[in-house]
């Protein structure tokens, strides 16, 4: 693995100010999210990483900004982070100097704004003001306005000029994939904060109640409902198993190892049961490590950008 001024200087970014900007953004992601950084940085063609980091970086702080603080005051937090991004994006300046790295990242990528402005009106409204799902066309449409575009401002940094029609379409079923696995695997925490992930159409047909789940109530409803959402998850997964394939060779061995831990996760999800409802479902420390060995023998990516 190259050192991080190394990797800086494969993707073109040589002047210092900026190098400092990409630095503080990579620290950012290493400190929130180490697996996924140390991934990137393991697997990913370095020429690529700056670029994804900095996405990271900002997919994050918006994350941050739409689920943190008073509910009444997300969706003015995360307009106003809005505004700014749009004025980096613009200007190519901002005291922050994520912004400025991320800024950058769009425009050297050519990332076509729209994602990012349809991310961040996502954030301000599916996101900041998130009230469950009514059903599968809720989430559905939750997916199109928050986590695709969430996904994209980060991965189709991978792509010069953004993703074609065909790649996007890949990285929604991505998306819908991870999203129901983690769902599942974080039914527990998601409960306790008063979110609750799963569509009510889907309860309903169960016969089962939200005080069910709350009170992690072992049934033969509450069974059913976690089994079918587990077989939801999993045809989801088996229709994004091409995502690698377009995620082209720079990405290809990331995406190949979430992809892999996805299916590790819902597994574990699959056997606990019920006890998910009890206690939130991790990667564990052995299957990543497995996973990370698995593809670094297979070879990091090595083709630029």
């Amino acid at each position: 693995m190259p050192s991080w001024r190394t990797t800086l200087t494969r993707a073109g970014i040589t002047a210092p100010r900026l190098r400092d900007d990409y630095t503080y953004a990579a620290r950012r992601v290493l400190r929130r999210e180490p697996a996924p950084y140390l991934t990137l940085r393991l697997l990913a063609d370095p020429a690529l990483v700056p670029w994804l980091t900095a996405g990271l970086a900002f997919m994050n702080r918006v994350d941050d900004v739409a689920e943190g603080g008073p509910p009444a005051g997300r969706a003015a937090a995360t307009a106003a982070l809005a505004a700014r991004t749009a004025a980096a994006l613009e200007s190519g300046d901002d005291p922050d100097p994520l912004l400025r790295a991320y800024g950058h990242a769009v425009r050297t990528r050519e990332l076509p704004a729209h994602w990012v402005t349809r991310f961040l009106d996502g954030a301000a409204t599916a996101e900041a003001g998130f009230d469950g799902f009514a059903d599968e066309e809720d989430f559905q449409a939750y997916l199109d306005a928050y986590a695709w575009p969430g996904v994209l401002v980060f991965a189709g940094l991978r792509y010069q000029g953004g993703p074609d029609p065909e790649q996007a379409a890949g990285w929604r079923r991505f998306v819908d994939a991870a999203q129901r696995v983690d769902f599942l695997a974080d039914l527990h925490g998601d409960l306790a904060e008063g979110r609750l992930c799963i569509p009510r159409a889907r309860l309903a047909e169960h016969d089962v109640t939200r005080d069910d789940l709350e009170r992690a109530r072992d049934t033969p409803g509450v069974r059913a409902l976690l089994a079918a959402e587990c077989r939801r998850a999993r045809t989801a997964l088996a229709a994004a198993d091409d995502v690698p394939d377009l995620a082209g060779p720079g990405l290809r061995p990331v995406i190949g190892a979430m992809t892999e831990l996805m299916a590790h996760q819902l597994t574990a999800v699959e056997r606990a049961g019920c006890a998910v409802l009890r206690r939130d479902t991790g990667y564990g420390l052995a299957a990543p490590l497995r996973t990370l060995l698995r593809a670094r023998t297979r070879g990091p990516a090595l083709t630029g950008p």
